[in-house]
């Protein structure tokens, strides 16, 4: 049995004032040339990025994560992810998960295409028995040919996250987290990656996609989570969760 359980998870996410730290500092090094010894502390916020979420997923719950930006979709991507840790709150997990969230995440830039498919395989918890036995698959779906035998940072940016893309939906899981990425490459590899997709989502027993396309939303989710602020606004069947979203939003537009 795959599920997942969110539990009055609150985070906050620490912003230092880069303007601020090198304004500071310039000063404090010509004070400190005139003799004077200053400390300079670097100004220091805290943003809640999420704040008493809670809610439970079961096999079957394809989850759209809905809202303005700085809601708090990618945050809690995140937290399911393992990447973000709350201080308040729990998070469960029953099932292995994958995430399509930073598509960056376990590429050396210097190592080859193929040496990256085994470190971001690795990143992504599979064995090299497993990435061994996916490799063929994953550099036919790549199309990069021959070049995977170069270092990436002689690739495009198109050509990174097709080599990403491919690894991250090609390893094996039962929970998968989505961000919104499909904008892979030209338009026939963005056609093969969505196709790649849909079978991703048809054979994953939770999924969990963050998107500004409610039409998206509608096509691929059966249930909505609607964030306002770092707050669950409503979660439900996705036809009532957006019904809200889009009825807040015309409300505010008048």
């Amino acid at each position: 049995m795959t599920w997942v359980e969110v539990e009055n998870v609150t985070i906050d996410i620490p912003v230092i004032d880069s303007h601020s730290v090198s304004l500071k500092t310039r000063v404090a090094s010509a004070l400190r040339g005139l003799g004077g010894s200053p400390r300079v502390k670097p100004t220091r916020q805290i943003i809640r990025a999420l704040e008493g979420v809670s809610f439970r997923l079961m096999e079957g719950d394809r989850v759209g994560l809905i809202g303005k930006n700085g809601s708090g979709k990618t945050t809690l991507l995140r937290v399911l992810a393992g990447i973000f840790e709350p201080i308040e709150g729990l998070v469960r997990l029953c099932g292995r998960t994958s995430s399509v969230l930073d598509l960056t995440f376990g590429i050396d830039m210097e190592a080859t295409g193929i040496e990256n498919v085994y470190l971001r395989g690795y990143a992504l918890g599979m064995t090299k028995k497993m990435i061994r036995t996916l490799e063929p698959e994953i550099v036919e779906f790549t199309e990069l040919g021959q070049r995977l035998q170069h270092p990436v940072r002689t690739y495009s940016a198109g050509m990174v996250l097709r080599l990403a893309f491919s690894i991250s939906l090609m390893s094996p899981h039962e929970i998968m987290l989505i961000d919104e990425v499909i904008g892979v490459g030209d338009a026939s590899f963005i056609g093969k990656a969505r196709a790649m997709l849909a079978n991703t989502l048809a054979q994953s027993r939770i999924v969990v996609v963050a998107s500004h396309s409610i039409d998206l939303i509608e096509e691929m989710c059966n249930k909505a989570i609607y964030l306002r602020d770092g707050r669950i606004i409503k979660f439900g069947p996705v036809a009532d969760v957006v019904s809200t979203f889009k009825g807040e939003i015309a409300a505010a537009s008048h």
